[in-house]
């Protein structure tokens, strides 16, 4: 690599971590004369993190791919070989991030990694399409959020049960749940419980190895740069790719891997995309400070009473999925209400939201799940986590989006990276 592209890098990092960043680079579909593509054109995209989840995003429909990247030299050779003729590989993203004719950055990579690409993605213009967890902590999804917002992007994550697809389990989509509680059948507050028996299970085996003997780093691993923010550790293969879920440093254990599948519904049922919980408990054993563990059962609620009760044990097999002070829904739109399904049917729907990403690119609309839901909704993810590794109750103020005088769970939601990376 030439000096004259060091520099070039070195110079990207140091705009991109400055606070207050200004866009590095303008999207070519926003520039008139030459290079400028019309928005009726194809867009353009890149794969950050081209393992399991990234290598299955290559190819979706409103985006032609330019580039792919990865750490892992395996993973680059296997995401070129399924990807079409004139797709560059990458092992640096912010090299990516460099080139004027990529519209969209999908950001694939381990959690730990989401909020800082992502970032830097916005700051130099492109849209970005971030996997979930949207971040592995509170602070890091406000920075996000300012990020997309002060550069005027469109940013999505990529989960969908909100608008579009069976509900996992339950036997339904979303839209006649919605139905059902702006009807008000139900009464307010609701409560919502998230179980086995309603569809969803917690993934305990992403639990992480209490103990192990470090082995030596593959040759074709930049494990320094998989590891990046996070905190030096010795090398496992069971720290990285497929199960590193199991550790705090890189995500949450299941919480982590199916939190926002499973609770992005659930706050859009109860009407909560602009704020978050003000207390929350959580019932399991004591945690490893770096591996995660399981949990029995933990408990989040409102200023107005609204609960969202996550049963990791399955303990209460015949809880509704909602209960209100009218009645109860379960699985698959039973009720304690008579015909209700009958009742709901002249309702309105749902007010319309964008769920076509390249629609949302095109028009610069805001997307259905976006920076601010979205960061609502890993809140949520990101309090339970907090709530099962200090094994007591928390209280939190949803505006401020800081616990109330718990400074050891302030650290957890604002967790310093290891240099140069930061926020």
């Amino acid at each position: 690599m030439s000096r004259s592209r060091r520099l070039t890098r070195r110079r990207f990092i140091g705009r991109t971590l400055a606070a207050g960043a200004a866009i590095a680079i303008v999207p070519r579909r926003v520039l008139g004369g030459q290079g400028y593509t019309a928005p009726s054109d194809t867009l353009t995209k890149a794969v950050i993190g081209v393992g399991g989840m990234g290598q299955a995003h290559i190819v979706y429909p409103g985006a032609v791919l330019l580039a792919v990247c990865d750490v892992d030299e395996k993973h680059l050779k296997t995401a070129l070989e399924l990807s079409g003729p004139g797709v560059r590989g990458y092992r640096d993203f912010r090299e990516v991030l460099e080139r004027p004719d990529i519209d969209i950055v999908h950001v694939a990579t381990p959690p730990h990694w989401h909020a800082l690409i992502s970032i830097a993605a916005a700051d130099a213009g492109k849209d970005v399409w971030c996997e979930k967890p949207m971040t592995r902590t509170i602070a890091e999804g406000q920075e996000v959020v300012r990020a997309v917002e002060r550069n005027g992007r469109v940013f999505r994550v990529n989960t969908w049960f909100r608008f579009e697809g069976e509900f996992y389990g339950f036997g339904s989509d979303v839209r006649p749940i919605k139905k059902v509680v702006q009807s008000g059948l139900l009464g307010w507050p609701l409560k919502a419980t998230v179980n086995r028996t309603t569809g969803f299970d917690w993934k305990f085996y992403w639990s992480g190895l209490t103990s192990y003997r470090p082995e030596p780093v593959p040759p074709e691993l930049d494990y320094n740069f998989w590891l990046g923010p996070a905190p030096w550790k010795p090398y496992h293969p069971h720290r990285v790719h497929g199960s590193f879920r199991g550790y705090w440093d890189y995500d949450g254990g299941g919480l982590g891997d199916m939190g926002m599948h499973y609770l992005d519904p659930v706050q859009y049922l109860l009407e909560k995309d602009d704020t978050s919980p003000v207390e929350v408990s959580a019932d399991c054993p004591q945690q490893h400070p770096d591996a995660c563990g399981s949990w029995r059962r933990i408990e989040m609620k409102y200023a107005d009473g609204c609960t969202i009760v996550l049963d990791g044990e399955n303990r209460d097999q015949k809880a509704p999925f909602l209960e209100g002070p009218k009645g109860k829904l379960y699985r698959g739109l039973e009720s304690d209400i008579p015909n209700l399904r009958d009742l709901i049917a002249p309702l309105p729907d749902p007010e319309p939201r964008i769920t076509d990403f390249a629609e949302a690119v095109r028009t610069r609309r805001r997307f259905a799940l976006n920076e601010r839901n979205g960061h609502r909704s890993c809140t949520l993810v990101n309090l339970a986590k907090i709530a099962v590794q200090l094994g007591r109750p928390l209280g939190f103020d949803p505006e401020k989006q800081r616990f109330i005088g718990d400074e050891e769970a302030n650290r957890l939601a604002e967790q310093p990276m290891r240099a140069p990376w930061g926020l």
